[in-house]
């Protein structure tokens, strides 16, 4: 089976995005490439940038498998051994 590079990423890494919207009234496209430090893994998406003050502003969304590792290290998780060696 030939070795497929795409599945050895753990995380993905920019300091601009290119986004596309679609106007929803006029229907016409437009493309912008915007300063945002973008950081994805298997946890979170997280974008950072600034504010209208010139201030640094973040956004962070959180996966299912994210919010679940969150929970476990804040002691709200299921009392159950994931990984089986614990006791």
């Amino acid at each position: 089976m030939p070795h497929d590079e795409s599945t050895d990423i753990r995380e993905i890494r920019a300091i601009e995005v290119n986004i596309e919207v679609t106007d929803l009234k006029t229907g016409r496209t437009f493309h912008r490439t915007l300063p945002i430090d973008y950081h994805e893994t298997a946890n979170l998406l997280r974008l950072v940038g600034e504010n209208s003050q010139g201030n640094p502003s973040e956004l962070v969304f959180y996966t299912a498998e994210g919010q679940q590792h969150l929970l476990d290290m804040t002691g709200q998780g299921a009392d159950h051994d994931r990984c089986g060696t614990h006791t």
